[in-house]
């Protein structure tokens, strides 16, 4: 079937329990491959794996992700962990607790799609967070409409103040690069660098 996007398959993939396996096998071979980058002599690669809401939910999540630590022999800080604002809308307490286990661990933390949620501004003070993605739907026309300007250096600028840092997710044009870097952003992901691709396709290009 080719390439799958996320946004069809991980709500099946939740809905028939499956999340769980599939999220573990998926934070395991990432962590692998990039122990194995960093040892073919790029110590600065880093990998971010997205922690499914149902993941989050485990009592024993932080515990399988020390372990998988542990087994693969990743430097903790080049392993990020993204989740979504969902759980923070439930359970803020819960949210805070888990999420600061991870960090103890030496794991970055980043809030995923930010500013598609309902939960408040005040919620990324609150959570123990590395690193804010802006979702892509705030950068299609960065440059152009101004309530996407004035958000991305909003977030910016509060992200500053509390000591995190914004990645924007999305780009994908020379314009819209040239516009983000003039904020001073310099976490950058989308098809301006590449679209997704299989492993062997990344090893031979950057590796």
């Amino acid at each position: 079937m080719g390439f799958i996007n996320p946004v069809d398959f991980i709500p099946l993939a939740e809905y028939l329990g499956l999340i769980n396996p599939i999220g573990e096998h998926v934070l395991r071979e990432a962590a692998k491959h990039c122990r194995y980058w960093n040892d073919m002599g790029h110590p600065d690669y880093k990998v971010n794996v997205n922690l499914s809401v149902v993941q989050l939910l485990q009592n024993d999540i932080v515990k399988k992700i020390k372990g998988i630590i542990d087994e693969v022999g990743i430097e903790p800080g080049n392993l990020c962990l993204e989740v979504t604002e969902s759980l923070a809308i439930n359970d803020m307490v819960r949210m805070k607790r888990i999420l600061s286990e991870i960090k103890a661990l030496g794991v970055k933390v980043a809030l995923d799609d930010f500013g598609t949620g309902y939960s408040s501004l005040n919620h990324i003070r609150e959570m123990p967070l590395d690193i804010i993605k802006i979702d892509k739907c705030f950068i299609e026309h960065l440059g152009e409409d101004d309530f996407s300007d004035a958000f991305v250096k909003m977030v910016t600028e509060l992200a500053n103040t509390i000591g995190v840092h914004v990645c924007v997710e999305g780009v994908e044009t020379d314009r819209q690069y040239a516009i983000i870097k003039k904020m001073g952003i310099y976490y950058i992901q989308g098809y301006f660098f590449d679209k997704p691709m299989c492993i062997e396709s990344f090893e031979e290009k950057y590796i």
